[in-house]
């Protein structure tokens, strides 16, 4: 049954903190430290209590209503106030947005102890409780406004007397809350990634559980927030919210433990029938019509929308998602998932991804219990209705055909397509298919997500670019994988296992055409059916083109802007060390040997704030074009099986000659690979003819990533013919 207590109505507005909580006697201590006013405020004269009793208005204790000097009563009508309510300036204007004009002053409100900036209009609020407000805010049309004394805004903290069950905690990557972590106002997706990993280091987990709750007050006593200008309309029931300016919110249902970000340069804006539980809204965030999001961080210019489920789950910078249900999910920034029946549960994908209609990437039903993972490198691409059973990992730009996955899978080579043949009862692996069959479409990436980056604060360098140390890594690895399988295929047999690898990279090289025989892979499929290696030696020879290619542009952007050819010399010779590894923090790439020294520093304690943390990615980030340089370097030496003090003159002409060739093989694999939707008769059949077609689609040779890659390819052609003259 409900517990229904009666107080002394006197007490109304009062005692906002427990007793037991109080700090020397003073339940306004957190309260005024909000309340930023520099105004000097004064009690209600005689005459000023007088035309507001005449204009409707009640308070318990005229005493605790305090004003400035510039306070007009008559713009305060048919109002009760309890408990202390302090008001700022007031004039003789309206506040007008977007059409919603509403005259400054409090009008037809209930409000229980808050704090108001200057020129507010507070109109039909029927209960406000405990708030402050800023400057120029616009609320009207709110049946409920409330503040515990035990708010929490949507971090992960315990206040004094809480239980440990009261706790909020986002229970991510597994649903059985095994990689847990507390959420906290500024946690960042590396945050959340390194934090979810490690769980068998304590030591490492326990001082992450301390640094995040450094960031927070156990006591009592904070009030709700509603920064300058922001609007609030035709809302039922915000709770324990702490608003930043400029916000937007109107027709919502519920807002209930929240902090929402929100700035003059990046506002954010919540629309209808939303409810929103148990989170924290980064900048410039845009949540519209219906959307349900519970236990959650949204990261900055992200969207939901359209009756989205997001649930237990991160999402990064720059994403949306749009009618599908995401649960215990940690996704890395840049993710679009738009699709009513696309469904996504205990997963960590690591940025720039697509979920297409119908996939279903989870349901962990088709096991003993909930507790499976899946892993998804960036660029992560289910296809139309793909259902894929946990566990399963998947490499960089992995596109999965249509079809249902009845078996874990471990993908390792990026760039892929994979394929269910039904008929055959086989699995399809096409390694590099993005490079071989739609690079129009891959190549656009780059600028497609530079252009969707609306950070105002790019703190983190964040990789968007195909070609990168984690996916040139995962090339290396894939072709160990095709010269082993390969080599394995074509043995005499009686072979031994070891001389595989280099019995399928001689054949993998050689001018000869592989035997006409199917190429299998071990340790893809959990299964006992055969898994097919597609055009081996296409993939192969694709992926070291783009090795090249990648460590060339990095040669050629150095050489072009060394002070002299001696000094880039003794750079390239002067590079000491191996090719790293590189790991995907958050869309963040960082090498390998600077996050373990990272880890053992908050081990040790030396590390003790996420604060710290975060400026540690900051000098990454600084960092991170020379490591990718560095790493550029490593990959061509190893690529070549040239080291780095062997290289010469000729040797680097050679390269540039051939990253010149390769530059203009994507520019017209790029146009080509789009021109096949102007060539495709079944395409054209929906207009009455190719003029028609052309003004819907628009022309080809209006493209602007095309001509944009023309005319890079020209000013890569003349920056190529000066450096070998400089050579």
């Amino acid at each position: 049954m409900s517990k229904i207590e009666k107080k002394k109505l006197t007490e109304l507005g009062y005692n906002f903190i427990p007793e037991a909580y109080l700090q020397n006697g003073d339940e306004y201590i957190y309260r005024n430290r909000q309340f930023r006013s520099t105004h000097a405020f004064r009690q209600l004269t005689d005459a000023e209590i007088k035309r507001l009793l005449q204009n409707d208005n009640f308070a318990s204790n005229w005493q605790d209503i305090w004003v400035t000097d510039r306070f007009l009563p008559e713009q305060i009508q048919n109002s009760k106030f309890y408990g202390m309510v302090r008001i700022g300036d007031m004039d003789e204007v309206y506040l007008d947005f977007r059409d919603l004009r509403l005259p400054c002053g409090i009008y037809n409100s209930t409000v229980l102890s808050c704090d108001f900036g200057d020129c507010v209009a507070v109109h039909n609020v029927r209960y406000m409780s405990h708030f402050v407000v800023g400057n120029e805010v616009m609320l009207a049309n709110i049946s409920e406004m409330e503040t515990s004394s035990s708010a929490k805004f949507g971090n992960g903290m315990l206040k004094k007397g809480d239980v440990e069950e009261r706790r909020i905690r986002l229970e991510l990557c597994n649903e059985n809350g095994g990689r847990s972590v507390l959420p906290f106002d500024g946690m960042q997706a590396g945050d959340v990634f390194l934090w979810s990993r490690y769980r068998d280091d304590h030591a490492l987990q326990g001082q992450f559980q301390q640094m995040a709750e450094a960031h927070f007050c156990v006591e009592h006593g904070y009030y709700s927030e509603i920064g300058d200008r922001s609007v609030i309309k035709n809302t039922h029931t915000i709770k324990d919210v702490k608003i930043g300016s400029d916000a937007y919110i109107k027709g919502v249902n519920k807002l209930k433990n929240l902090t929402i970000n929100s700035s003059a340069e990046s506002f954010t804006q919540i629309g209808e029938g939303c409810e929103l539980v148990n989170g924290i809204i980064g900048y410039g965030c845009r949540i519209f019509y219906g959307v349900k999001a519970v236990r959650f961080i949204l990261s900055s210019n992200s969207q939901l929308k359209y009756g989205a489920r997001l649930i237990n789950s991160f999402l990064g910078d720059n994403s949306t998602i749009s009618c599908c249900e995401v649960l215990n999910s940690l996704i890395f920034p840049a993710h679009e998932q738009h699709h009513n029946n696309s469904f996504l549960c205990a997963a960590v994908v690591k940025g720039q991804s697509n979920m297409a209609a119908g996939a279903t990437v989870g349901s962990n039903h088709n096991s003993r219990a909930a507790d499976g993972e899946i892993v998804a490198g960036r660029g992560f691409w289910p296809g139309l209705c793909v259902s894929l059973k946990h566990n399963s990992r998947f490499a960089s730009y992995t596109l999965i055909v249509k079809g249902d996955f009845l078996h874990e899978l471990d993908i390792k080579f990026p760039f892929c397509l994979v394929s269910n043949e039904v008929d055959t009862n086989r699995l399809a692996i096409l390694p590099g298919y993005w490079f071989l069959y739609n690079m129009y479409a891959l190549m656009r990436n780059t600028s497609k997500f530079q252009s969707r980056d609306k950070r105002k604060f790019k703190n983190q360098y964040i990789e968007y670019d195909v070609l990168a140390p984690d996916t040139i890594n995962e090339m290396f690895d894939a072709l160990h994988e095709i010269e082993g399988a390969v080599g394995k295929a074509f043995a005499p047999e009686g072979t031994a296992s070891e001389a595989w690898p280099l019995m399928g990279r001689q054949l993998l090289l050689s001018k000869e055409p592989l035997p006409a025989q199917p190429v299998l892979l071990d340790n893809v499929e959990f299964s006992k059916r055969k898994v097919v290696l597609v055009k081996p030696r296409e993939s192969y020879l694709v992926y070291r083109r783009m090795i090249r290619y990648y460590a060339s542009l990095e040669l050629i952007q150095f050489l072009d802007t060394s002070a002299s050819l001696d000094a880039f010399w003794a750079a390239i010779r002067g590079t000491a060390g191996g090719r790293e590894q590189f790991e995907n923090i958050g869309g963040q790439l960082v090498p390998r040997v600077k996050l373990d020294a990272l880890l053992d520093q908050v081990r040790a304690g030396e590390v003790s704030a996420w604060q710290d943390v975060h400026e540690r990615y900051h000098v990454w980030s600084r960092d991170y074009l020379q490591d990718r340089f560095v790493h550029a370097l490593h990959a061509m030496a190893d690529i070549e099986g040239l080291a780095l003090t062997d290289w010469h003159a000729a040797f680097l002409r050679e390269l540039l000659v051939d990253a010149v060739e390769t530059k203009r093989w994507i520019c017209a694999e790029i146009e080509s690979a789009r021109a096949k939707d102007y060539q495709n008769k079944f395409k054209q059949m929906v207009y009455e003819s190719y003029a028609e077609m052309e003004e819907v689609v628009g022309k080809l040779a209006d493209n602007d990533f095309i001509n944009k890659e023309k005319v890079a390819l020209k000013n890569f052609e003349t920056t190529i013919e000066r450096l070998l003259n400089k050579l």
